[in-house]
């Protein structure tokens, strides 16, 4: 049931101090590809907000004005631990998971609903991390099923016909946002499949879609950190969202907002939202570091990385680059959905209410993204299909299959990500339906862990240096 409510939101981890030898001199990266051009993205004014007013809205607001009767969630569920609890909430908030918000709908019926969380919070055993997008998320079941008979525990009328609109909603996206793989986020197939059911001008929602649909299987994405936010000048993998980010962002309300005046009064709070998320900085890596082989790093990574990647410290800078599909070489199939496949999405995003301010602007490649507390947000690549640093900067270590444990204390400081197995085979070989969704797959569509070679003309020791630095951002 709790991933049920998750799709409700709108489908949508020791070194010793030590002394190291000398490292040999770095090699120069090699130029683009011919006829390579990288693209800045250019700076666009954003709205002021209040951080703190943004924060209630994130944990208490009605952005999700559908949802599951009040009624059969208490059947479900009781209160949440304390782990998964969040300061600040209020009313049955207070006592909900932090991925689930109780609201009243303009009928005046309690539901609860998923939240932007669901998706862009992980919870540890220490509490929830807000902004750290959840790497461990299963929306591998087909959950229209489970939104259908829900129905059948529902007497009151007014609970009937919310439920009846939400469940509608439910079954329209299910198709379409079940990935295969845990971990997979399906956003973009999402607002694929709900621009498709509504109406450009006046938002209203049609059970028959009204532009082409996406394909089934979504191409796999990773969720992007929210602390990196502050930094970019267009949102998502491949930069395509620009202008106003505010509105970007509630548009991932879609599921449930039916005309443009909801969508107004929603809009006149995600400018606040959008001043917290810019608040937001990563955790602090938990454990020693050696400093010596890290500064030895900098050195390395500021010669190297920082071209596409920024500096960091005193002199922190980030120069918004996408790079172009044939000098990154990473797997092409999310630009190709957006920026081919995914255009009348794009039409009718940029003909709608949210693109008065906003816009989708598909672009050359993929953005190369500021690594604050990268060593917290592993898998890597935009399709999640590395499990460590190390194998970002070696792509020789890439397993072509492996499959991660989900405990929470799976995290590997040396490799910098996830401990890891490495499987012999890929998911049509597994027999066990449990485990093989468990398995990432780089030989299927989207999941390619190809691309990305520029650590490869690094020495060992001279990766080593790197992994050490970037444990410090």
């Amino acid at each position: 049931m709790r991933p049920l409510l998750l799709i409700g939101l709108g489908l949508l981890s020791l070194t010793m101090e030590a002394g190291h030898p000398e490292l040999p001199s770095q090699p120069l990266p090699k130029a683009p590809p011919a006829g390579s051009v990288r693209f800045a993205i250019p700076e666009e004014p954003q709205r002021p907000g209040d951080p703190k007013a943004g924060y209630d809205t994130l944990v208490n607001g009605d952005y999700v004005s559908c949802g599951v009767p009040w009624s059969i969630y208490r059947m479900a569920f009781g209160d949440a631990p304390a782990s998964r609890r969040l300061p600040g909430r209020r009313g049955h908030n207070a006592r909900l998971s932090y991925d689930v918000t109780a609201l009243k709908t303009s009928r005046g019926v309690e539901v609860v609903t998923a939240n932007c969380l669901g998706c862009h919070a992980t919870p540890t055993e220490d509490g929830v991390i807000i902004g750290l997008g959840n790497s461990a998320l299963d929306l591998t079941e087909d959950f229209a099923p489970f939104a259908t008979a829900a129905g059948l525990l529902v007497r009151d009328s007014g609970e009937l016909a919310e439920w009846w609109r939400w469940s509608g909603r439910i079954r329209a996206v299910s198709p379409y946002t079940r990935p295969d793989t845990i971990g997979v986020n399906p956003a973009d197939n999402l607002a694929a499949v709900l621009s498709a059911h509504r109406d450009p001008d006046t938002l209203a929602w049609s059970d028959e879609p009204r532009h082409e649909l996406p394909r089934e299987a979504p191409v796999p994405a990773d969720v992007p950190a929210w602390w990196l936010l502050r930094k970019k000048h267009a949102m998502f993998h491949t930069g395509i969202g620009r202008g106003d980010h505010a509105r970007l962002m509630m548009s991932a309300s879609m599921l449930c907002t039916d005309s443009v005046e909801e969508a107004e009064r929603i809009d006149s709070t995600f400018n606040d939202v959008r001043a917290y998320l810019t608040t937001l900085r990563p955790p602090r890596y938990p454990y020693p570091i050696d400093r010596k082989l890290a500064a030895e790093g900098r050195e390395l990574f500021e010669a190297f990385c920082s071209e596409c990647h920024g500096t960091y410290g005193d002199k922190e800078s980030y120069p918004n680059l996408i790079i172009p599909l044939e000098e990154v070489g990473t797997d092409p199939l999310l630009w190709q959905a957006t920026a081919r496949e995914g255009l009348p999405m794009v039409e009718w995003f940029n003909r709608s209410f949210y693109g008065r301010t906003a816009r989708l602007v598909p672009g050359p490649g993929y953005v190369a993204p500021p690594l604050d507390g990268i060593w917290a947000t592993a898998p890597y690549l935009h399709n999640g299909s590395v499990p460590t640093v190390e194998a970002v900067l070696d792509s020789r270590k890439r397993p072509t299959w492996w499959r991660r444990s989900f405990s929470q204390r799976q995290f590997d400081p040396v490799a910098l990500g996830w401990k890891h197995q490495v499987l012999s085979h890929g998911k049509a070989a597994e027999t066990d339906p449990s485990l093989r969704k468990r398995i990432y797959d780089t030989t299927l569509p989207g999941y390619s862990n190809q691309g990305h070679t520029f650590g490869d003309e690094l020495s060992e020791e001279q990766r080593h240096a790197v992994i050490e630095y970037l444990k410090t951002l």
